[in-house]
Formats: structure tokens, C-alpha cells, sequence
């Protein structure tokens, strides 16, 4: 067994390592962090410092007892995590859970930008030390998170049902998703036409091309209704058209910069379609190292990185590369440098492949598809930031309407077209052929030769009517873009951001679009209205731009931490709104010390209820001088009404006391059950319900419900209106197992809130005719299944009576498609709207 024991995170990393270190190292993996903050308590002692209570992460006693059993048989101990924030405090609690293990001075740290054998070699050869100020800065970030999230997440859970968590991040981003939604809702379409025409020359060559109206009277074209294109369109006939001028000038384009986190998130999902988080997960594989049978090698350097920077041996590598297989002309006089913003790591480098010679093609029978697929996106633009740039001769052609009699008024058309001189960087890019679905759409595809007062022969004049259209919905590429030019995140936190977010129900994807849900908007809407300075972008900016000084060393996480927190408990009092009138509710509790007999504990759930340790708890918190707020106190009156026959001055002084609205709701919920929810009760004791469901950190239990109703009315306490509200739609939800269901609906007044649904009945009995359903496809890791769809509708309508908009809209396409099994289709599609257009779109709405 070898001296020394190295510690990475993951198994595919420590073999890899493991191979090119030899039999004198002992690599392990400790799979990520193994100690963190407490998951059932805060875990930060603000008195003293911040101080955080660091516990080891359930799941991990067996690795941290597997290390320090390997621990005792070395001299020494290297601790070789990923070199970023996260790495470091990986390896600094590493080097606290194996304490005394080694004498401290012989705990190193190790880092290095790719797994290969020179880097690895190099990196253990200069080992260092950890660094205390990249440690300060995650663990202000850990404490930050924790803060934020322990204390306005449950603002969240009391005021909006299926919110589960507020993050200081996560937020800000969810913000960007809300505010560009309310931009798309309140958009207003505004017309406008594009007028133009189809002309060719006089003489060979004599195809024909498009001309756009450019200016009218020497101002830009502006027309905003038919009528004015329709004006326009008159007073240009039959006058003649000749060229004005021809322009030529050369661009040049130069090449992108090799990719970072943020961009090569950003291409994956637009590209690929792939999810950040799917493309970290490809990349980290590329990363630890692939076999190509004499042992894994790492193929691209660290992942997770904001520098452009390129290593000197990397650079004059690809340089050789392009030399020999592009030729002289493609390889610029001097090296290509792009600047990183100021923000940026140096010390880490863009994400490259870590030897240019291994081509794609080379890789194709090696790697998953997936896999070659990001490694080609990463090798082709490393290789074309080290490229000559591109040569783009740009023409344009500008054509006039001669005066004609009366007709006077100029008009000015302009066509451009584009060629490339010199492919550069597209040569390896591909650009060349992609290049024309690029290009701006004002753009022709080529023009003939043309000179100055040459005529034109006018073909037919070209109009059409167009309309402003409202900003685009983010995709996850664009919200990571976006993130990243407002400074909001790191790039090892946006894939876990846009995840968190999709995890939570805050937003969905749609055609790869991001699109809030109603949860989503509402907690959106309740953050930005009560601390909306804490989830502000540029306070959230300003945050990430102080962690960067911690690592930096510039600024002490703890006095970031203390002036953070001074404003933070600012703006949670001032969420919390003003306090009530310390007078009243001592008044309202002097009346109910009169109460002599409480009602007895109830237990709902996990939950217990008391009304006398509520209303204690509420006094002890008077007496002490703390405010009492005013949602606090309209509990504290809910409460009082239900003793008004003990407490008789309730009543008496009702309207001083602000009590008569509770009052009369007290009255009403002291009446006995109402009989028709006895009723509903005692059927629904006979049905099977569902399985407990969790939404965020809540589990929606309906059996639990039931019940906690049915002790309710055992005790002879009438529901009250929202209670029933939700009975109903519970007795509507297991609708199947009620016999007579519409009738007792009816006879028992069930109004289960849905909107009437007339259409999914119909199309579902019609699609019961169908014998003959087409074969289940696999698309990426998801199946379609048009038989299981069908009967995951049926199954949903069964018990809620209707479908959802979308569920309604993907069910009538489903009907389309199996047109010819269904009798009277014909009728059917007229009848609910149904297209008959024949796709091969598969459902887009899963059983879930």
C-alpha cells in the first residue's frame, strides 16, 4: 500500500487519477461534500459570529469512517477536490473530518485544470496549501443561502398554498422568468407593412430578385395600416426603377471565444436541446476521463469556469494543428487572446479539449452519443478561437422610383446580399452552410451584377402585413444568459438554479420554453412586493461581486455577513408589515382571561391545536415587548369569538373591538354539521384514495383530510365555507368510485370549483373506438405512448370531470391523428374544433 492518500470526489475521477499516480498513492472518493449545515435546523449562531454548525451529511458516515480507516496507514494526505470555490471547502472539510489522522503540515492540496498525466504529474509535484479566503467565500455563500432560505421560505408556506422554498438566487431568477411573462401579457400587437418588389435586369443575367422599401421622402419607411400601403403601392405603379448606387465592403468576423460554463450551457440547450444540469453531468464525464482500453484520460479541462484564458502548451498545440491540417492561411499572425470580465477566475482556464489531435471522428465508436456530441461542440470552437477570422464581402444595392408626371414623391429600395471571401473559422465550424439561417432575414441570397443607373424591370410589387411581436419567453439558455450579463449566480450555480426551479413547480418547460405556473407567479409576485430589495437583480449582483472579494481576501466574510444581516432583518420586519396596537390585543386578552373552560386539544395531521397555549403564547410574547403582528392578531380574535358565551362584553362591545365579522363567522361555525356534509363524509368513507402526494416541502394527504374533517363534524363543529370548498372537490376527484355520482352531486349541492368541461366526455367516449394504436416511440430518455396517453386522460377525467386546456388541446390533436377509426370525425372536428391536418407530432403531455 502506497505512503499517500489522495481524495477526489468521485470514483471515475480517483480511477482515472489512480492510473497515472501509481502504486505509491491510494486515491479515494468521497463522493462531494461530506459535512454541511444541520438539515433540521438553522445551524448558524449569529451571536458569535455566524458561526456554523457543521454536521456530517447523512448517507456519508460510511465514506468519512472508509477515509479515516485509510487514513491511519499514510504519511501523507493530498486533497485534491475541484479547483473552485466548492473544491475548496470539500477539501477543507475533508482535512476537519480526518484531523490528527497526519500531522497538519502534511495535509496538501492539490489542483489542477485537466486529468492528464503532464498536469496531473505537475500538480502533485507542487502540492500547496488550502486557501482560507476561497473556503470564507463558500462558506458566506453557505451561510447566506441558509439565511435567506430558513427565514423567508416559511413567509412563503403561510401565505401561499404549494409554495415550498425562497432562495437568494433561485429568486432572482424566477423574477426574470415573472417579469418577462407580465411584459408578454400586457404586450399590445402593433401593425405594420413591408412593401417591396420583385425585379430583375434588363439583360442576362436576368433572375429575378426581391427589393425592400427602405425610405419614403428621405425618412425611414414607416407604414402602420393597409390603407397607407395600399396609397403607397398606387403611387409607385408603373413608375420606373434604376439603380441609385452599389456598395461593397469586406467584414470581418471574428471567432468566437472558447466556450465557459454559462456558453457552453447555453449551446447544449440550444443546439442539443440538452438541460444545463444534463449538460454539466456530460461534461463532468468528459472530464473525469474516458477508457479507451489502456485506462480512463480525461478528455476536456474543468467545467465549471468564467476565464477565456487558454494555457500557452494548449494554444501552441492547436496552432500546430490548424497549420497542419488547414494550411498557413488559416492560422493568424498572432495567437487569438479574448478578454474575460474582470470578475474572472485567471487561474482557470476556458473549457477545451485536452489534446486537439483527438478529433471527434477519432472519438465517434468511443463515446455515448450524448458525450460526442458536447466534445464536438468543445473541440470545434476551441479550434476555431485559434482561427484566422472570416472575410464577408457585404453588397448593397439601393434602387429609386423615377418621378412620373404628378408623382413625385421619392421612394428608396435596398437589397443586401452577403458572400464569404474567406471561410476563416467557419471552415471548422460548419458556419459556412449554416451561415444563410443565420443571416438576417433583410438579407437576398444573391444579386447580379448591377451597376449605377442601370434600369430595372419591375415584376410584381410585394406587400405584407406584419405585427410587433412581444419579447420571447426565456429558454434555459437565454435565462443563463441572462443570469450571467446581470451577474446574478456562478457558473456552478446555473444548473442547479434552472433545476430547482422546474423542481419546485415555480415554472415548467414548454417547447423548451420557460413558462411560470401559477404558484410560480404568485410567489414571484409576493417576494418582489414585501422584499423586494433582497430579490432585487443588481443587490444580488452586488452580493456575488462581495463573495469575489472575500476569495480575493479583500473583504472579511464575517463583516459582510454582519452588515447583510442588519438589512435583512430590515426588510423581513417591514414584510411582515406593522405591528397591531399593543392596546387592543391587551385589551382582547384581559376579556379572555375570563374564559373558563377551553376547548380541548385537536390534532390535524401532525399538527395539534390549542387554543389556551395560543392565546398563552401570544401574552408571554406582549409581556416581553415584542410586536404582535397583525396576522397574529386577527388569529388571537378568531379565537376570543369562539368563547363569546363565556366572555358576554365580546358581544357587547363587538364593534370596538373590531370583532363583528369573526362574531358572526363564530356563530355560523358553532351551528351543528350541516346534514348534506354528513352525507358527503360517509361516502367517501367507502372510497380508495390516491396516494399522499408531495408538493415542495407539503404532502397533500386526501385520506388524512378526510378524516381531519370527519373528527371535525364528530365534535359537532359545522365546516366552514372554504372547508367545504374543498370537500366538494375532493368528492368530486374520486367521482369513479361513486355510484350515482351526478345525482348526489346534485342532490348534495357539490360545486367542486372546475371550470365546466363539455368537451373531454365526448372526445374521450369517441376515442374508445379506436382498435389500432400506433406503436410507442422513444424520444431522448422518454417514451410516447399514444394508447397510454388516452388512457392517462381517461383516468384523469374520471375523477376530476375535466381536463386542463392543455391536456383538452393535446387530446383533439390525439383525435386527429386517429381520424379514420373514429365514426363521424367528420362531425366530431366541426363540432369542438379538432384540425385535420395529418402530423406526426406525438402527445406532448405526459400521464403526469
Amino acid at each position: 500500500m502506497g505512503n499517500n492518500l489522495v481524495i477526489v470526489e468521485s470514483p471515475a475521477k480517483a480511477r482515472t487519477i489512480n492510473k497515472i499516480l501509481g502504486s505509491d498513492y491510494v486515491v479515494k472518493a468521497s463522493m462531494g461534500h461530506v459535512r454541511d449545515l444541520p438539515e433540521k435546523e438553522f445551524g448558524i449562531d449569529i451571536q458569535h459570529g455566524f458561526k456554523p454548525k457543521y454536521v456530517t451529511i447523512k448517507g456519508r458516515e460510511k465514506v468519512v469512517k472508509e477515509l479515516a480507516t485509510a487514513a491511519r496507514d499514510v504519511e501523507r494526505i493530498y486533497l485534491a477536490p475541484d479547483p473552485d470555490r466548492e473544491g475548496e471547502a470539500i477539501a477543507w472539510h475533508l482535512m476537519a473530518a480526518l484531523k490528527g489522522k497526519v500531522p497538519e503540515d502534511q495535509f496538501f492540496r492539490v489542483t489542477y485544470n485537466e486529468i492528464t498525466a503532464p498536469a496531473i504529474r505537475k500538480a502533485f509535484s507542487e502540492p500547496g496549501r488550502i486557501n482560507e479566503n476561497k473556503v470564507d467565500s463558500q462558506q458566506a455563500r453557505r451561510v447566506l443561502d441558509r439565511l435567506v432560505g430558513y427565514k423567508v421560505s416559511p413567509l412563503l408556506w403561510r401565505r401561499i398554498r404549494g409554495a415550498s422554498s425562497a432562495g437568494r438566487v433561485q429568486s432572482v431568477a424566477l423574477r426574470l422568468v415573472c417579469e418577462r411573462e407580465r411584459e408578454i401579457l400586457h404586450f399590445t400587437a402593433e401593425e405594420y407593412w413591408i412593401v417591396g418588389a420583385r425585379v430583375r435586369k434588363g439583360f442576362e443575367p436576368r433572375d429575378p430578385f426581391e427589393i425592400r422599401l427602405a425610405k419614403i421622402d428621405g425618412q425611414k419607411a414607416e407604414i402602420r395600416t393597409q390603407a397607407q400601403a395600399e396609397k403607397v403601392r398606387a403611387d409607385l405603379e408603373g413608375r420606373p426603377l434604376a439603380v441609385s448606387s452599389v456598395t461593397t465592403r469586406e467584414v470581418t468576423k471574428r471567432a468566437m471565444p472558447p466556450y465557459i460554463t454559462s456558453t457552453l450551457q447555453q449551446a447544449g440547450s440550444s443546439v442539443y436541446g440538452f438541460s444545463p444540469a444534463h449538460t454539466m453531468r456530460v461534461a463532468q464525464k468528459l472530464y473525469e476521463g474516458v477508457d479507451f482500453g489502456e485506462g480512463p484520460v480525461g478528455l476536456i479541462t474543468y467545467m465549471r469556469t468564467d476565464s477565456f484564458n487558454i494555457s500557452r502548451e494548449a494554444q501552441s498545440a492547436c496552432r500546430e494543428f490548424i497549420h497542419n491540417n488547414f494550411g498557413d492561411e488559416f492560422l493568424p499572425g498572432q495567437p487569438n487572446f479574448y478578454r474575460s470580465r474582470a470578475s474572472a477566475q485567471e487561474a482557470h482556464e476556458a473549457i477545451r479539449p485536452t489534446d486537439v489531435t483527438r478529433t471527434p471522428d477519432h472519438l465517434a465508436s468511443v463515446l455515448a452519443p450524448d458525450e460526442l456530441k458536447l466534445y464536438r461542440l468543445i473541440w470545434q470552437r476551441f479550434v476555431a478561437s485559434q482561427m484566422a477570422p472570416a472575410r464577408i464581402a457585404q453588397r448593397t444595392v439601393e434602387v429609386e422610383a423615377i418621378e412620373q408626371g404628378e408623382r413625385k414623391t421619392p421612394y428608396l429600395f435596398r437589397a443586401t446580399s452577403s458572400e464569404i471571401v474567406f471561410p476563416g473559422y467557419m471552415r471548422v465550424t460548419g458556419a459556412e452552410e449554416k451561415r444563410k439561417a443565420e443571416e438576417n432575414n433583410d438579407e437576398v441570397d444573391r444579386l447580379p451584377p448591377l451597376e449605377k443607373g442601370e434600369g430595372l424591370e419591375w415584376l410584381e410589387w410585394l406587400q405584407q402585413q406584419k405585427f410587433t411581436q412581444p419579447p420571447p419567453r426565456f429558454t434555459e439558455a437565454s435565462l443563463v444568459r441572462a443570469l450571467e450579463e446581470n451577474g446574478v449566480g456562478r457558473p456552478s450555480t446555473y444548473a442547479q438554479v434552472l433545476s430547482t426551479l422546474q423542481t419546485r413547480k415555480y415554472v415548467v418547460k414548454d417547447k423548451r420554453m420557460l413558462v411560470p405556473t401559477e404558484v410560480g407567479m404568485k410567489v414571484c409576485e409576493f417576494l418582489v412586493t414585501h422584499l423586494g430589495e433582497l430579490f432585487d437583480v443588481k443587490f444580488t449582483a452586488g452580493m456575488e461581486n462581495l463573495l469575489d472579494e472575500v476569495e480575493s481576501g479583500s473583504v472579511r466574510w464575517v463583516a459582510m455577513m454582519e452588515k447583510f444581516h442588519a438589512e435583512f432583518l430590515a426588510w423581513l420586519e417591514k414584510a411582515k408589515g406593522p405591528p397591531a396596537d399593543p392596546a387592543a390585543v391587551g385589551r382582547l386578552l384581559e376579556l379572555v382571561a375570563g374564559v373558563r373552560e377551553w376547548a380541548p386539544e385537536s390534532k390535524r395531521g401532525r399538527r395539534t391545536y390549542s387554543d389556551e397555549k395560543f392565546v398563552n403564547s401570544i401574552r408571554t410574547q406582549l409581556e416581553s415587548g415584542k410586536p404582535i403582528s397583525e396576522q397574529q392578531f386577527e388569529g388571537l380574535k378568531r379565537v376570543a369569538c369562539r368563547y363569546a358565551d363565556q366572555v358576554p362584553v365580546l358581544r357587547e362591545q363587538a364593534e370596538a373591538l373590531g370583532l363583528v365579522e369573526q362574531l358572526a363567522r363564530a356563530a355560523e361555525e358553532a351551528e351543528p354539521p350541516r346534514e348534506e356534509t354528513i352525507r358527503k363524509l360517509q361516502i367517501l368513507s367507502g372510497v380508495r384514495f390516491s396516494e399522499p402526494k408531495k408538493v415542495g416541502r407539503r404532502t397533500y394527504d386526501d385520506k388524512v383530510f378526510a378524516e381531519s374533517l370527519r373528527q371535525q363534524v364528530e365534535r359537532g363543529r359545522r365546516l366552514s365555507a372554504k372547508q367545504i370548498h374543498h370537500l366538494d372537490r375532493l368528492f368530486s376527484r374520486y367521482a369513479d368510485q361513486i355510484e350515482g355520482y351526478e345525482k348526489l352531486a346534485s342532490d348534495l349541492g357539490v360545486h367542486s370549483g372546475e371550470a365546466e368541461d363539455k368537451e373531454s366526455g365526448p372526445l374521450l367516449e369517441a376515442l374508445k373506438h379506436i382498435r389500432e394504436w400506433k406503436p410507442a416511440v422513444m424520444r431522448g430518455r422518454r417514451e410516447w405512448d399514444d394508447h397510454k396517453f388516452y388512457e392517462s386522460l381517461s383516468r384523469q377525467f374520471a375523477q376530476r370531470r375535466s381536463l386542463s386546456p392543455k391536456q383538452l388541446s393535446s387530446l383533439k390533436k390525439l383525435a386527429g391523428r386517429y381520424a379514420e377509426q373514429i365514426p363521424d370525425f367528420k362531425q366530431l372536428a366541426e363540432q369542438f374544433g379538432i384540425s385535420t391536418r395529418r402530423g406526426k407530432q406525438q402527445p406532448k403531455e405526459s400521464a403526469e
